[in-house]
């Protein structure tokens, strides 16, 4: 492995260790989502001067008035959306720094990830291709409009949070799919898990969280 994706001191594996035990003590379970994001190098995901903050339990700035999950938040996430078992084709709204999405593309076969801010691509896209990751489409466009062309989807995971649930993604929803969603305005969101049934759709309140919010259009 390259050196900066192996890390050292702050960034190093022993750190990332340590994180995952910190996860396994907040109710984290799933093995296989540990192991992804224990071998997953955070700390290329933000800038130099924050790499020593990568593996702390935190969000971080990443410029564009945007942030990286805190690892708990991506890995709650995560679990929740593979709960019911194995996804094939995922949809993320919000690829920001692109880490959430490295967690998912190792987890899932097919990975789509949609982002308004345009200068957030090529630093996302080089990521992925620094950890050869191969199945992820991204694009620039609104997220609240998802991305229909590949569609239907098992699983969508969106990282900023709407006031009221996107018709759009709600519609992109494969019959058994399930969306992974923080809804609310500012101070007042919930993590909310969407299941499609055959007869509508199901929703269960997983958490109180705070992202920042799901705005239409791009830039």
């Amino acid at each position: 492995m390259r050196e900066d994706l192996r890390g050292i001191g702050m960034t190093s594996q022993r750190t990332r260790d340590r994180l995952m035990d910190r996860m396994q003590e907040l109710g984290i379970s799933d093995p296989a989502v540990l192991e992804v994001m224990r071998n997953t190098p955070r700390h290329i995901f933000v800038d130099e001067a924050l790499a020593s903050r990568a593996y702390d339990e935190t969000a971080l700035p990443i410029g564009h008035g945007q942030t990286i999950s805190q690892p708990y938040v991506v890995a709650r996430m995560t679990e929740a959306l593979l709960a019911s078992g194995p996804l094939r084709r995922v949809l993320e709204v919000g690829t920001g720094s692109g880490y959430q999405t490295a967690v998912l593309a190792q987890l899932v076969p097919e990975m789509y990830t949609v982002e308004r801010v345009s200068a957030l691509i090529p630093l996302a896209r080089r990521r992925f291709q620094a950890l050869r990751l191969r199945n992820i489409r991204i694009k620039h466009a609104d997220g609240t409009l998802g991305w229909p062309e590949y569609g239907p989807y098992d699983g969508i995971l969106a990282a900023a949070a709407p006031e009221h649930v996107p018709h759009a993604l709600l519609e992109q929803l494969a019959e058994g799919g399930r969306l992974v969603i923080p809804v609310g305005a500012a101070n007042a969101q919930t993590l909310v898990l969407i299941t499609r049934t055959a007869q509508g759709y199901s929703d269960e309140v997983l958490d109180a969280v705070s992202f920042v919010p799901m705005r239409a259009g791009s830039e």
